[in-house]
């Protein structure tokens, strides 16, 4: 870097730059051909998840999987939470296949250390739990979180959640045009809440929501954590949400990061202060927004508490694809769900009502459990379309009879799992 603290090859970044470049990279449009899945993973204790791994333990275990000849990208959260990131698949088998493929090599190293991967929204039972990764991202997260209270570090240290990475979509309008996607993946998005919520419990007490993770990111910072309104055009309203957000930290040479308060990135383009911005700076400033749909070239959906067993998680990314990128089941899931944006009103995920309903209720909220129900049937007969394995239909219907027929979700039975 140079002694300015611009990256190397940087120069200044003008405000108009920065919109077209926006523009250019979050919606990268074409016919929906790949999809890719990150899995989060809490790391407990084989014999007994109620005892805290204590972190030289946890941070050998990690260090062992690293050395794993793995084919998805491995990394690990503030807390000790692992974290597999696939490749972009072309196929929803491709992509569930070479995940579970890591996923066995991953427990096979962590069994003999008497580790386990654990898949909740939140850690039941250990809270709050220290970072084990100190690095100036996470100092400078940990300080600009803290102004809102102690939800920021709950979500960094004890949270983990499925996200499922689909294409942006077609240009042109239509079932699958990204207009229609982005849209989509916001009224949907309060349906995989309510379905898959799996996170009653923090610190060993209810915390009175079915999904405890979703409740934390509502009491983030509002405009980091918040979507833009999914009824604008998507390019100009990301790139104006972005613009709009205040910037968390700004990268140095040396010693911590500057964490300033209140200043956007659109006020840093215009004052230069505390340094020019530069392109290498908006891109890592959007790594610092948390939407529940997060536009980055395709669509990162994030609102997905982590799964329980051991192929738990491969549920929500069939269903998602299934309804995502079947033309058909992509029409009549929209048709389903659309009314649902009555209930969202004006107000922005995940703070509006339809969400907050979703996080607490789960699929008692009638409405919910009515769309829900559409969404697994037509998933179901969508997924052989897009060549799902027998297996994964037995899957997704064992989870639909389980759970979206009676109007449950994986919390409501969490009880008995926990006892």
């Amino acid at each position: 870097m140079s002694s300015s603290g611009i990256p190397r090859g940087g120069r200044p970044l003008s405000e108009t730059e920065a919109e077209d470049l926006l523009r250019c990279i979050c919606f990268k449009t074409g016919p929906p051909r790949t999809v890719g899945v990150e899995l989060e993973w809490l790391v407990h204790e084989l014999r007994d998840p109620r005892l805290p791994v204590r972190p030289p333990r946890l941070a050998a275990a990690l260090d062992t999987v690293r050395s794993l000849p793995l084919v998805s990208s491995l990394t690990f959260e503030p807390g000790g939470q692992l974290e597999l990131s696939s490749r972009p698949a072309g196929s929803l088998m491709e992509c569930l296949d070479s995940l579970a493929a890591d996923l066995r090599a991953v427990r096979s190293a962590l069994g003999p250390l008497g580790l386990t991967l654990s898949g909740y929204g939140v850690d039941p039972w250990h809270a709050p739990r220290g970072r084990v990764l100190h690095e100036p991202r996470y100092d400078a997260m940990e300080t600009a979180l803290d102004r809102t209270g102690p939800a920021g570090r709950a979500m960094m240290c004890e949270s983990a959640s499925v996200q499922i990475c689909l294409d942006a979509g077609l240009e042109e309008p239509g079932p699958l045009g990204y207009h229609r996607r982005w849209r989509l993946a916001h009224l949907l998005g309060a349906v995989l809440v309510a379905a898959f919520a799996n996170s009653p419990l923090h610190g060993g007490r209810p915390t009175g929501w079915r999904s405890t993770r979703q409740s934390l990111w509502t009491d983030l910072d509002p405009r980091r954590a918040l979507a833009p309104s999914p009824d604008g055009e998507p390019r100009a309203e990301w790139a104006a949400h972005v613009l709009d957000t205040p910037v968390m930290c700004v990268r140095a040479d040396e010693g911590p990061w500057a964490v300033p308060e209140g200043l956007t990135f659109r006020e840093w383009l215009r004052t230069g202060l505390p340094r020019p911005a530069d392109v290498d700076d908006l891109r890592y400033h959007m790594t610092t927004l948390f939407p529940p749909v997060r536009p980055r070239g395709h669509l990162e959906l994030r609102m997905v508490d982590a799964q329980p067993g051991t192929d738990g998680w491969m549920v929500p990314v069939a269903v998602t694809t299934a309804v995502f990128d079947d033309p058909e089941a992509a029409e009549t899931v929209y048709r389903a769900v659309k009314p649902l944006a009555e209930r969202a009103g004006d107000g922005p995920a995940p703070r509006n009502p339809l969400w907050l309903s979703a996080a607490r209720d789960g699929l008692a909220d009638p409405e919910l459990h009515a769309a829900a129900r559409t969404v697994f049937a037509t998933a179901l007969e969508a997924l052989p379309r897009i060549g799902a394995s027998e297996e994964v239909r037995r899957a997704v219907a064992a989870f639909q009879e389980r759970y979206v027929v009676p109007g449950n979700c994986p919390a409501d039975d969490f009880e008995a799992v926990a006892s």
